[in-house]
């Protein structure tokens, strides 16, 4: 009977896997027709065929399926991101990218916070909370939005790299801000720190060794054994990457995306690849990570709580609005303004005042926070929903033409 009961989960659960890649592929064909970034028609039709509209697709945000998706997806992706960025060009904008990272993730979650405990009317704790978990932007929105449109690369990358970067601030922020909150300890900031120099040390070094590593396994003109199994070797190293840092209690998503900067920039390694074995790589990746933007963003759609959202919808808009319209700008113009080195232009922070999408790690923050049953769970739970689809479908689709405004526009 178990037996039967198991092949019967398997087959529902090949079933939705299906259905989420063919309406994913038709998806993908609609938003290049429509000109906008494939993870907005994503995110749409996951609500439409969500159990709250249409009922298709019901997995469960804590079920092994989905974060497996999740976390695999996620790095993935990250890894793809990392693999487009320049080392000649994140040698020119490194300390805007470490005080957003940090400092700038501070910035948010304060200004979020204050937002919250006035106008949803919480414990200044709460508020607190909510303001940390929506705080990091979100690689996985972020770097496939880059990947279709061409923004100057400085721009693009810096954003993409603080992307990367912030999400240990943002967890430690969150999950110091939880201690305090259920009573379990007080806020210290020497304790923060070392924790957050920990993690994004090691995940630098793990995902460096790892991405080294691959690298010479797959183009050493001696020793690049597996050149012919290099898309397996990327997805053994993401996952060896993730696997290993999250294992020494550091950031696995900034192991995976140290991982693709590694892999990326070979030549500067010293390392050369043929070009046919390049364009073979290139397609794998493109390929997955188009694969991995289906289920995470479907699945993300199809697990929106209206009910949830409703009961703070008002006031969560109202949070959320603030969060990007005074919170974002603050922040970009605290830590990228002073950054004289970068020289950055009016016109270039603008642009990352208005890019900076909610996504999958914040809705996993929130998700973690409701199943601890932390004080005020449901209403950061209900916000960060809020900010997801308002971020994403606001923000991610002006991005192309704000970008063309700003004269930021790369044509390809």
């Amino acid at each position: 009977m178990e037996s039967s009961a198991s092949l019967e989960l398997a087959k529902h659960t090949l079933l939705v896997f299906g259905i989420i890649l063919g309406i994913g592929t038709f998806s993908g064909f609609l938003a290049r027709i429509l000109r906008v970034p494939d993870v907005v028609v994503f995110l749409l039709v996951g609500m439409l065929i969500g159990p709250g509209m249409l009922g298709f697709v019901d997995i469960k945000a804590d079920s092994t399926v989905n974060q497996l998706i999740l976390i695999f997806g996620s790095s993935y992706i990250l890894f793809d991101g990392g693999a487009s960025i320049r080392l000649k060009v994140l040698k020119e904008v490194w300390v805007t990218i470490v005080v957003l990272a940090t400092i700038g993730v501070l910035i948010s979650a304060a200004i979020t916070g204050v937002a919250a405990y006035y106008l949803l009317n919480v414990p200044v704790i709460v508020a607190l909370l909510l303001g940390a978990t929506i705080a990091s932007t979100d690689p996985a929105t972020l770097v496939p939005v880059f990947k279709q449109i061409r923004i100057k690369d400085r721009v693009a990358q810096t954003v993409m790299s603080e992307s990367a970067f912030n999400d240990a601030m943002g967890a430690i922020i969150t999950f110091t801000v939880l201690h305090v909150a259920m009573g379990a300890g007080e806020f210290s900031v020497t304790d923060s720190l070392i924790d957050l120099v920990k993690q994004s040390l090691f995940g630098i070094v793990i995902g460096g060794v790892l991405g080294y590593l691959a690298a010479f396994m797959i183009s050493h003109e001696k020793f690049g054994f597996l050149a012919e199994y290099a898309p397996v070797v990327t997805l053994m190293a993401v996952i060896g990457a993730y696997m290993s840092a999250d294992g020494l209690h550091s950031s696995g998503f900034m192991a995976v995306f140290v991982f693709g900067i590694m892999l990326g920039n070979q030549e500067s390694l010293g390392f050369q690849r043929g070009h046919h074995d390049e364009a073979i790589l290139e397609d794998f990746i493109l390929t997955t990570a188009l694969i991995m933007r289906m289920f995470i963003f479907i699945l993300l759609g199809a697990q929106v709580d209206f009910g949830l959202m409703n009961k703070y919808l008002y006031a969560g808009v109202a949070v959320v609005t603030i969060f990007m319209l005074v919170g974002r700008p603050a922040t970009v113009f605290l830590c990228a303004l002073p950054d004289r080195r970068a020289k950055w232009t009016l016109k270039e922070m603008l642009f990352m005042c208005w890019t900076r999408e909610t996504g999958v790690i914040p809705g996993a923050l929130a998700g973690m926070l409701v199943g601890m049953k932390a004080p005020g769970a449901q209403i950061i739970a209900s916000v960060t929903f809020i900010a997801i689809l308002m971020t994403i479908l606001i923000q991610a689709t002006t991005t192309k033409w704000l970008a063309k405004k700003l004269d930021l526009l790369v044509e390809k």
